[in-house]
């Protein structure tokens, strides 16, 4: 293999091996050699880059969230002015990604199911996956309290959490049905009628 002065070479090839084989496999089926051939290069660079596998995936769970928060700000960049308008062309995105991708799933989703009993490590990246999702939905779902379009019995942060916790079990069963309908349903019901004041 061609040696490069670029540090971050090996560790992105490694990632970007990671995440295709742990979205593809899973984490537990995926052992260090298959993710060092992905990104072809020896099996000892990976050990000269992350401690373990469990750091390695803690390391993968965090790019990934810095990803959706790009999709999120890219979404956002061209979405409507009003705040439940702006949530469905967001999720309306997200689904056609998902759409796109043959339905794999969500990482975070995929992992919290598969190691967060086993590893504190990956489980706390996933709760603040999780959180700076849920915070970034809040912030618009209070804009729609505040113009009345929203129930205001229960808290924005709570209204978000349960639209995640919607989403993620929707994603779950998108994975088994193998079609994205799930997820329409799932943003329509709670848009249409759960949300509603």
């Amino acid at each position: 293999m061609p040696r490069t002065a670029d540090k971050t070479d090996i560790p992105n090839r490694l990632t970007e091996a990671g995440y295709l084989l742990f979205t593809k496999h899973g984490y537990n089926a995926t052992g260090i050699q298959q993710i060092a051939d992905q990104a072809g290069v020896p099996k000892g660079s990976f050990y000269n880059h992350f401690d373990s596998k469990e750091a390695f995936a803690a390391a993968i769970i965090d790019r990934y969230t810095a990803w959706v928060g790009q999709a999120w700000d890219a979404c956002m960049a061209d979405a409507p002015g009003e705040p439940l308008a702006a949530i469905e062309h967001v999720f309306g995105r997200f689904i056609q990604h998902h759409a796109d991708t043959h339905c794999q799933g969500c990482l975070v989703g995929n992992f919290a199911a598969e190691v967060s009993e086993s590893s504190t490590l990956c489980r706390d990246v996933l709760r603040n996956s999780m959180r700076s999702w849920r915070d970034r939905l809040a912030g618009l779902i209070g804009q729609a309290q505040q113009r009345g379009q929203v129930r205001g019995d229960i808290s924005a942060l709570d209204l978000s959490t349960f639209f995640w916790d919607a989403w993620e079990g929707a994603l779950l069963r998108m994975k088994i049905e193998h079609t994205t309908e799930p997820l329409r349903h799932t943003v329509r019901l709670v848009l249409n009628h759960f949300l509603r004041p």
